[in-house]
């Protein structure tokens, strides 16, 4: 008889399973391609293998106390103050336990944001207890750096105890030197006004931390995990060094600096990034003669992956980058609103972000293990290689002068700009999948609430004086987006969208597949489809009976759907019968062949296909039916 400790391993009785046998049963699959196609990039040109063996002899990253929970963060940005301290005290019932104060001008705002007076942030703080363990985070641009000052003003003069409160004051003059492409001061005239500011709340006895790494301005310009890594790296010793040239102690200054990344729905390398961050400032604080301590990192559901068509799937977006940063020890998450890209959110968009971090937290457990990433060899490759390539980057720019200086010379934005053009050509031509945006469009969807709220003026950001390339925040969808406006604007306009004819030439069997990607593609763009059969399903055999139904269909513009064996029997005859028929423009579905010459001298305009430029073929196609 065994006892309840023996070791009953459930596959005792089948083989041993090897790589080898996994490869020869790949190969079998692959048919003769070659492995290579199963390995992935990143845009930092790091390699992912589509398997890794257990990673043995590793610790797990030390981040957040072991079973905590991070602090669920929401978004305070409404420009009536009022409505502002509303919301507030609204998310805090509900299950909030932090509160992100989103002033306008600052780098998240994304066109809207709190009045950065003394008066709003009375009224935006009321009845709210900064003592009760809620996390406070600002959120402030050149404009509203102000607000630091006046939020500290409000705690002392209504007898709150500075040190009770949980307050991450976020200055960050680099990061906002590099969203707006300029600074009015040097970075010698920046540190005494940022040390000085943090000497005086830390006197009055606030805890901090002050300075913010933002890494999200990085990754919300279309740059790479290693980029927004490097940056933090880069802004994040700037301000360590700054506060300790200001005659804080170098122990005192290291709890002074907090990180921000942005979380996408990447899991793995979401995972990977944050873990990555955890062990560089570790070798930073190393470096010091520091013993290293968690650092506190904040991250933020990624501006750049959300779309303004069919937004519910930004729910869907932010599920995923909320428990991939929160499995890997972030601090504090703030879920975007899934209608934040469309406007100002409204009480549901609000709920539902407050409700997704409550739900992997209270439903799924995530906090209950600290770091359950350590050990797979997946993410601990990926993390290590992280490391390796953004610890480069960061000494790149220390030996072009620190974060200030790159930023001058351009070294971030050069790369940011490069990581961003290979990503606008894969969502071009759809490898990088958009749901709703890039691929399986909904042109019957209804239209989403925001709230109507006017975003508060500001003044200029004081003098040009230094400049150097911005990196303004984006987000990917825009360019499809611009076309889907386009059809909206037609169909407002004329009462009808732009429309293609899908001349589906043979059996269901020869044209569903291609005619199905052909929908997808046009109505990407916002280009209605008008899927038409002969009889019963079938395709089109007769030139005559085709003519008449792209004619019937009032579309201007045909693509022929069909395999490749039909197109050399029919497509010529058909692209001939179309162009007659009144066809403007007439694609055909599918690469080109020998016969490309020849279909085009019959009347076909281009050709769709898998890994083709879907924007460009889409964009040509307005201005061909603008031109016409």
């Amino acid at each position: 008889m065994t006892s309840a400790t023996d070791d009953l391993p459930l596959a005792a009785d089948f083989p041993k399973a090897t790589v080898d046998d996994w490869r020869k049963l790949v190969d079998g699959v692959l048919k003769g391609a070659p492995f290579e196609k199963l390995v992935a990039k990143t845009y930092d040109g790091i390699r992912i293998d589509p398997l890794y063996p257990r990673a043995k002899g590793v610790a797990p990253v030390v981040g957040r106390p072991a079973a905590a929970p991070w602090q669920i963060m929401q978004r305070i940005d409404h420009p009536d103050a009022s409505a502002a301290n509303a919301q507030a005290l609204t998310d805090l019932e509900n299950g909030a336990t932090g509160l992100a104060l989103v002033f306008a001008g600052g780098n998240a705002a994304h066109g809207f944001g709190l009045e950065p007076t003394a008066d709003a942030v009375a009224k935006i703080l009321k009845d709210i207890h900064l003592d009760a363990g809620i996390g406070l985070e600002l959120e402030i641009g050149p404009q509203s750096r102000m607000a630091a000052i006046h939020v500290a003003e409000y705690v002392k003069s209504n007898g709150i105890d500075p040190a009770a409160c949980g307050i991450r004051f976020g200055l960050d003059p680099l990061a906002a030197g590099a969203v707006w492409g300029h600074s009015p001061y040097t970075w010698d005239e920046i540190v005494p006004a940022v040390t000085g500011g943090i000497k005086g709340l830390a006197a009055l006895g606030f805890k901090g931390p002050f300075a913010s790494a933002d890494g999200r301005v990085v990754h919300d310009a279309g740059g790479s995990e290693v980029q927004e890594l490097a940056f933090v790296l880069a802004c994040g010793i700037a301000y360590l060094r700054a506060i300790e040239g200001a005659g804080v102690p170098l122990e005192q200054a290291q709890g002074m600096v907090y990180a921000r990344l942005a979380a996408d729905a990447d899991q793995f390398l979401t995972m990977a990034k944050f873990r990555a961050l955890r062990l560089l400032w570790a070798r930073i604080e190393t470096a010091c003669g520091l013993a290293p301590k968690p650092l506190f990192i904040a991250a933020d559901t990624a501006w750049r992956m959300l779309t303004q068509r069919d937004p519910y799937v930004n729910m869907l977006r932010a599920t995923m980058a909320t428990f991939a940063a929160g499995l890997a020890g972030a601090n504090a998450i703030t879920v975007l609103p899934h209608t934040l890209a469309l406007g100002l959110p409204d009480p549901f968009a609000r709920r539902v972000a407050r409700n997704t971090q409550l739900v992997l937290l209270e439903e799924s457990n995530l906090a209950k293990v600290s770091d359950p990433a350590a050990g797979a060899g997946g993410i601990e490759t990926l993390t290590g290689q992280l490391c390796d390539a953004a610890w480069a980057l960061f000494q790149e720019s220390e030996k072009a002068g620190g974060a200030f200086a790159a930023l001058q010379q351009g070294l971030f934005q050069s790369k940011v700009a490069a990581a961003r053009k290979a990503r606008d050509a894969n969502i071009a031509k759809r490898r990088d999948v958009l749901t709703g945006a890039s691929e399986f469009p909904n042109l019957h969807e209804n239209e989403t609430m925001v709230l109507k709220a006017t975003p508060i003026a500001l003044a200029p950001y004081g003098e040009q004086k230094y400049k150097f390339d911005a990196l303004p925040p984006i987000r990917l969808a825009e360019p499809f987006e611009a076309l889907r406006d386009k059809s909206d604007a037609a169909l407002k306009a004329h009462g009808a969208r732009p429309k293609v004819f899908l001349a589906n030439l043979g059996t269901p069997a020869d044209f569903t597949a291609r005619a199905t990607f052909a929908k997808s593609l046009f109505e990407t763009g916002g280009i209605q489809a008008v899927d038409s059969q002969a009889v019963d399903s079938q395709g089109f055999a007769d030139s005559a009976k085709l003519a008449a139904a792209f004619k019937a269909s009032g579309a201007g513009l045909a693509c022929l759907c069909s395999s490749d064996k039909v197109y050399a029997e029919h497509a010529e005859a058909a692209a001939q019968a179309l162009q007659t028929a009144g066809a403007r423009l007439i694609y055909l579905a599918g690469r080109p062949t020998d016969a490309e010459a020849a279909l085009r001298a019959a009347g076909v305009t281009g050709f769709v296909f898998a890994g083709g430029d879907a924007l460009a073929t889409l964009q040509d196609t307005y201005r061909r039916m603008e031109q016409a």
